[in-house]
């Protein structure tokens, strides 16, 4: 049964006008553009296929996996510790952490019990606080299922790449849309390959990593990553 609550949810959570901060990252796309690997559409479009396939479905949807079924805020910590010691970048680390700790702070100020819970957690701890853990904490808070968090959190990462690429200059308004078009699609194809509760996070986007470690050697810099 179509369920209107949720739906609408969904479009709150994944909207780009959500306060979570998410318009300060570009994950790579800023570093891969300077870098001369991103020029255009079909360029943007590999990212994010890159980006869903071989980061997001085999590490940040682990993650929220394993965050989501985790019993007690200890739990939980011991997830976001995993997330700290399996982002092999500095600074893949450092913005997964600045991207989740802002998510979760919306959500404190919106009173959602597990993430005042959890921030107490985190302030204690400077490791805390990762980005796909965070997700988890704040989809239960809104009382969506699992399937809506994953949902929420892959639709969150293709938005954030397709705006910074148009803020960027590197893509138009309608050319955006048509990678939305193809990103959603892909997203898709990967929710409906269940992971194994056994799952152990890891990526593989080096052109990604080394695009984001260079951030501090630029000059100028318009996104945090």
């Amino acid at each position: 049964m179509f369920d209107r609550g949720e739906a609408l949810a969904l479009l709150q959570l994944g909207d780009s006008a959500f306060p979570s901060g998410g318009f300060a990252f570009s994950w790579g796309i800023e570093g891969l553009a300077a870098d001369g690997l991103l020029s255009g559409r079909a360029d943007l479009d590999g990212v994010i296929a890159d980006h869903l396939a071989q980061r997001w479905a085999s590490m940040d949807r682990i993650l929220l996996h394993r965050a989501w079924h985790a019993d007690d805020i200890a739990a939980i910590a011991a997830v976001d510790r995993l997330a700290e010691a399996t982002t092999p970048s500095a600074e893949m680390r450092e913005g997964s952490r600045r991207a989740g700790r802002a998510l979760l702070g919306v959500w404190v100020k919106l009173a959602g019990p597990l993430s005042q819970a959890y921030r107490a957690r985190a302030s204690a701890d400077a490791r805390l606080g990762h980005l796909p853990v965070v997700q988890a904490i704040t989809g239960r808070d809104a009382g969506l299922g699992l399937d809506a968090a994953e949902l929420v959190s892959g639709w969150t990462l293709v938005t954030g790449l397709v705006s910074a690429a148009v803020r960027l200059g590197l893509i138009g308004h309608i050319e955006s849309q048509r990678s939305l078009a193809l990103a959603r699609a892909r997203l898709a194809d990967l929710l409906d390959e269940t992971p194994a509760d056994d799952a152990m996070p890891s990526s593989f986007t080096p052109f990604i990593d080394i695009a984001v470690s260079r951030g501090p050697l630029r000059h100028v810099r318009m996104f945090t990553t």
